[in-house]
């Protein structure tokens, strides 16, 4: 039995990879540090704090990890406040599962940006628990994110479904006992590896129903 449902944000909810690769990009390059494809993609799913250390340590960015997190997360709240890039579908998926379980959030972004987003959104109050995972000790892949979600929502992770798109996200809610959902993002899907973990792929949010997050279709 299922008796919660939990989302990710960025790149299932938030059409953010692209955000996020810009920003983070123009800044790093504005401090003379490396930005390629390698650095991009070693950077999906961490926390802010091991995203930002991995610009200090491994890109060559000289300013503090603090100073990079707080620089990007500024530059980001003024990309979301300019224009919300939410998936088409997103709002209706999350009004859809909320009228059958007590949803929760896992996202890797930073906590100004969840609470900008989702009541930018729209949608903040349909949410019983959301959990940045710079509140927790690792970044996805580790399952610590899921693990506090469920807590918070007083579900045992082994009754919550999650939905998500990336590799790093769909390892951590299975690492964590949870039921998944990958809805895998088109610009930066999933590898075959991660989408054996999940125990039903869906092309869109269109296809996230009550049924499906429950397996009972």
């Amino acid at each position: 039995m299922i008796d919660a449902a939990i989302f990710d944000l960025d790149g299932l909810l938030l059409d953010s990879e692209e955000v996020w690769d810009a920003v983070r990009e123009t800044f790093v390059r504005e401090r003379g540090g490396r930005y390629d494809a390698e650095v991009q993609r070693a950077m999906m799913g961490m926390s802010s704090g091991e995203w930002a250390r991995y610009l200090h340590d491994s890109a060559g960015v000289p300013d503090e990890p603090d100073a990079i997190n707080a620089e990007v997360v500024q530059r980001m709240l003024a990309a979301y406040r300019e224009h919300l890039p939410l998936v088409p579908g997103a709002v209706e998926a999350v009004q859809r599962l909320a009228e059958r379980f007590p949803l929760g959030l896992a996202s890797s972004s930073n906590r100004p940006l969840i609470d900008t987003v989702l009541e930018l959104a729209g949608i903040a109050s349909f949410f019983r628990a959301t959990v940045s995972s710079e509140e927790v000790a690792r970044g996805k892949p580790a399952p610590d994110v899921y693990l506090e979600t469920a807590r918070r929502l007083g579900v045992a992770p082994e009754r919550c479904a999650a939905i998500e798109d990336s590799h790093a996200g769909i390892r951590s809610a299975h690492a964590a006992g949870m039921r998944v959902v990958a809805i895998p993002n088109p610009s930066y899907p999933p590898d075959d590896a991660a989408l054996a973990h999940a125990d039903v792929v869906l092309a869109s949010l269109a296809e996230l129903t009550p049924a499906v997050v429950a397996g009972s279709s």
